[in-house]
């Protein structure tokens, strides 16, 4: 990504709160921005999310390196700052996805998306059933 002066503009520090109107962004450049999130993942999530948030962080920056188009590049950059702020509040656990940004997805987007879900679901399975296997050792150990 080339630098320009509009994307060297200063942060704006102000964490995310649901429900209000997110304020207008200065863009952070693209490595303290990177550097910004990964902070936000290692204090915000737990080990398991980190290691998915950081792995799909680290695609995506690099997948978006050679760009060249600034819409693109300001588009990029500010949903990933929109990203960081809303980690750094409080309530995004609970939110849901909106529908008019589903709208706006392409088929590829929702496919990612619907990946992402089936391994979530499937790493749930998983661990639900290691928590079960765990409990009838206990019991027979008990015995």
């Amino acid at each position: 990504m080339r630098l320009s002066p509009r994307l060297l503009a200063s942060p704006v520090i102000t964490p995310f709160k649901p429900g209000q109107p997110s304020p207008r962004l200065a863009i952070l450049p693209p490595i303290p921005l990177y550097r910004r999130l990964l902070r936000i993942h290692r204090k915000k999530l737990d080990p398991e999310e980190r290691i998915m948030g950081d792995l799909y962080l680290k695609a995506e920056f690099r997948r978006h390196k050679d760009i060249d188009n600034p819409i693109h590049i300001i588009g990029f950059l500010t949903q990933w700052q929109q990203y960081g702020q809303m980690l750094e509040g409080d309530g995004w656990k609970e939110q849901k996805l909106d529908v008019e940004l589903l709208d706006k997805m392409s088929d590829q987007q929702i496919g990612q998306l619907y990946e992402l879900m089936q391994a979530i679901q499937q790493r749930g399975r998983d661990s639900a059933d290691e928590e079960i296997e765990e409990g009838d050792l206990v019991k027979k150990a008990k015995e």
